[in-house]
């Protein structure tokens, strides 16, 4: 910890003496054209960001977070959340079978119990995204996406220990207009991809205006069925969403959305890796002999309907402003997979889920500019699922499938008030304070078999947290910040078990300084270092004896590290982006892990390990992206070229670093037109332009260690027409 600490100075030091400093909140692409006065005197576009719970400049937020315009999202192919792995410096978006696991700075969660939510927070227009499932988020009409990095524990405080991302959608327009877009491609067996969106907005009456966005997705098997014959791995999404905006008064406005998510694939086919599948001790085994290639004893079923509901009001007084943001969650999900990854019939994992959640928050604020700004707030959550469990498993093919069938039922609340304050104590220094107080409860009941065996136990957390902060502008193009905070994901029970006690809370601090710099009209570089104590790591792995899960305690974990991004505009014509992270994570204390262990006839030997020392999982040591966007007027029209590339150095996906996946690159490009009335675009594109075979997941457990590959190379066009 000392040794770091002197390498921690030392590097702020010799980058303070740098002519071109920065911090670490880079803006990528700019969400929507701001008028010339209102741009930033560098050239570059500045963003306006809500990091801080009120509207600032990016470059003036003493917070890591990188900021994406819609423009940025599309260039680069990213239409989901989790694929901002390809833009976000220390972002993974990780997923196990439907759940959604990002990881940031090597935090993130592994759980998938009800409840269980993720330390990577997700909102929508500020509406908190609890279930792990319901986190696919596909990205139709957006005004920019947020991606803070480090603990965000007081202002939005939900668990985000490992950080948050926050997707902002526009609001209804009094203007009528509209786009509409028809994507099609192709990958591997022929395999369509199909995207069709539509986005219309316009206005009801003087005062409401509303909004309707559609998005049919849809991808035919790409992945062999060694089994069948034909394929795997289709997708077929409908998503629905509907904003209402009415604006009472000059001052007052009611901002009223609604969404309906559906998807049904069978894309939690895996595969065993490096055919490690205890199904291989058996007579009549098919192996897989290359990715993108499964052998199941039936067609996995990855099904889920998803309903939301959102509120949010404004008020706007002299000197205050005041928001209420109201959110409904209802998620039902069901799933069938297999759990030793071969066509032999050794486990199979049936599971259906059923989850509803509620939150509703109120926030007052000041609103007048001056040396002190301050805001305060209240926070309520709560939830309530249940869901049927058969991780039914044999120990050899000529036995019927048998294990324990598990009912739980789990509820939980959340009260939580919270308050910061920034006072500019002498010209541009700005001190910040933060405060949340959370008071959590957790209710837990299981059913083993159709007897009940946990009746109704509860537990609760109670936590304060902070922030101690200071920003300084060294000159109009220069600010540097230092941290220091705390936050904390209360207990949890499992699911997926039968203790009645749950899992201690994990607690994070963190220190962080970091620059943000535009040295130049054409440059902006930014800066961030951190460093974390991390206890309690709430870690789920798979049981020794089934395809269940355990739930357990890490003791502690020290992750230190830092990002550097860049944007260049050398030209009108032409934005460069680059972004480096480099993670140090490593588990300080975790003597009784779940170790798994390669066994010759395949599968794995499971035997506690001590992971004290080991690399954190999905933690790659260094990570990046370099882009370009080019530009060039051309036949009554413009003609434009975007480039992406995303790296990351090698991933342990087990905590005794048995299994990983290495070092890779994933790529994307397009070339468009648009004609000089904007009306319309045609582009031609590809991902994963080198077809690089990247395990976006793997899982070790007692029957296998299967895994996922990334989607392979897709080549396409779109049309897309503005009305």
């Amino acid at each position: 910890m000392k040794e770091f600490k002197l390498r921690l100075f030392a590097t702020a030091a010799a980058v303070l003496t740098l002519p071109l400093v920065s911090q670490t909140a880079l803006a990528q692409e700019v969400a929507g054209e701001q008028p010339a006065d209102e741009q930033a005197s560098t050239g570059i576009e500045d963003i306006i960001v809500t990091a801080t719970r009120r509207d600032a400049k990016l470059q003036q937020v003493p917070v890591a977070v990188t900021a994406l315009g819609g423009d940025a999202l599309q260039s680069a192919d990213v239409s989901t959340v989790r694929t901002l792995t390809q833009l976000v410096p220390g972002f993974v978006g990780s997923r196990n079978m439907g759940v959604f696991q990002p990881v940031v700075r090597g935090v993130g969660s592994t759980g998938i119990s009800i409840g269980d939510e993720p330390n990577i927070a997700t909102y929508i227009d500020g509406v908190y995204q609890p279930e792990s499932a319901a986190n696919w988020i596909d990205l139709v009409e957006v005004e920019r996406v947020e991606v803070l990095r480090g603990p965000q524990g007081t202002t939005f405080g939900r668990n985000a220990t490992g950080g948050l991302i926050n997707v902002i959608t526009p609001d209804p327009s009094f203007d009528f207009r509209g786009k509409a877009s028809l994507r099609a491609g192709r990958m591997r067996r022929s395999a369509g991809d199909y995207d069709a969106r539509l986005y219309v907005t316009g206005p009801i009456s003087e005062k409401a205006a509303i909004d309707l966005s559609a998005l049919f997705r849809k991808n035919d098997g790409y992945i062999d069925d060694l089994v069948r014959g034909g394929t795997l791995g289709d997708q077929r999404v409908i998503n629905l969403r509907s904003k209402a905006l009415f604006q009472a008064a000059d001052n007052f406005k009611i901002v009223l959305t609604g969404e309906f998510f559906d998807q049904q694939s069978t894309t939690n086919s895996p595969q065993p890796v490096d055919g490690n599948t205890a199904g291989r001790r058996f007579p009549g085994v098919i192996l897989p002999t290359g990715p993108w290639q499964a052998s199941l004893t039936e067609i996995p079923l990855l099904n889920l309907k998803r309903w939301t509901f959102a509120l949010h009001t404004k008020l706007e007084l002299d000197g205050v402003t005041l928001e209420t943001t109201s959110g409904f969650l209802n998620l039902r999900w069901n799933q069938t997979t297999d759990s030793d990854a071969s066509n032999l019939r050794l486990g199979n994992f049936p599971a259906i889920f059923r989850s509803e959640s509620g939150s509703q928050e109120i926030k007052l604020s000041s609103s007048d500019p001056g040396p002190f700004q301050w805001l305060v707030g209240g926070y309520f959550y709560q939830f309530g699922g249940n869901a049927f469990l058969q991780p039914w498993t044999a120990a050899n093919p000529t036995l019927p499938l048998a294990g324990p069938t598990l009912e739980p039922d789990l509820a939980g609340r959340s009260f939580a008030g919270f308050a910061d304050v920034t006072y500019e104590a002498t010209p541009g220094l700005f001190v910040n304070l933060g405060a949340r107080y959370t008071t959590e409860k957790r209710e837990f009941s299981q059913t083993l078999n159709g007897s009940l065996v946990v009746n109704d136990v509860d537990r609760t957390f109670n936590k304060f947290n902070y922030k101690v902060g200071l920003r300084y502008e060294i000159n109009n193009s220069t600010n540097v910040y230092a941290s220091w905070s705390t936050a904390f994901k209360s207990g949890v029970y499992n699911m997926a078990g039968t203790r009645n006690v749950p899992v201690e809370p994990e607690e994070i601090k963190a220190a962080e300084f970091g620059i943000k710099s535009d040295p130049l009209d054409w440059l902006r570089v930014n800066l961030a270092t951190y460093y974390y104590d991390y206890k309690n790591l709430q870690l789920q792995s798979r049981d020794s004896f089934s395809g269940n899960y355990i739930l357990q305690n890490a003791s502690n974990a020290e992750i230190y590290g830092g990002e550097l991004e860049a944007t260049i505009v050398p030209t009108s014509d032409l934005r460069l982006r680059a972004a480096l992270a480099y993670t140090h994570a490593r588990y300080k204390d975790f003597p009784a892990a779940q170790g798994f262990f390669p066994r010759p006839d395949g599968g794995n030997t499971v035997a506690p390990v001590d992971a004290s020392g080991n690399v954190m999982t999905r933690a790659p040591k260094w990570s990046g992206n370099v882009g370009f966007d080019w530009g060039r007027e051309l036949g009554g029209g413009r003609l434009n070229i975007n480039g992406n590339l995303s790296f990351s150095s090698r991933l342990y996906y087990d905590f005794a670093n048995n299994f990983s996946q290495g070092a890779y690159t994933l790529s994307n490009m397009s070339i468009g037109w648009t004609p000089e009335s904007e009306t319309w675009k045609v582009s031609l594109w590809a991902t994963n332009l080198t077809n690089e075979k990247v395990f976006q997941t793997m899982r070790p457990g007692a029957l296998s260690t299967d895994g996922f590959y990334e989607q392979p190379r897709k080549i396409g066009a779109t049309f897309e027409v503005k009305f």
